[in-house]
């Protein structure tokens, strides 16, 4: 992965695959808690609790990047 300045670190992509395929599985999850928590919202939007389980399931299906991002940052040049 190259990062804005230009450089790459292939090293750090490969290394961080198993990391990012678990966090993919972790985003899924996040996806259907994401779904459900919108239908609760729709239902009573008066729920707070659920408003703030949204917004942990929206960081859930980030993860993937966020993982990789990390890895290819710990990888010097």
């Amino acid at each position: 992965m190259c990062s804005s300045e230009g450089d790459c670190r292939p090293l750090g992509f490969l290394l961080g695959l198993p990391f990012a395929f678990l966090s993919l599985i972790l985003s899924v999850v996040g996806i259907v808690i994401w779904i459900v928590g919108l239908l609760l919202t729709c239902i009573c939007p008066c729920c707070l609790c659920v408003t703030v389980i949204v917004e942990l399931a929206l960081e859930l299906v980030k993860a993937p990047i966020h993982v990789m991002e990390w890895f290819t940052e710990q990888i010097p040049c």
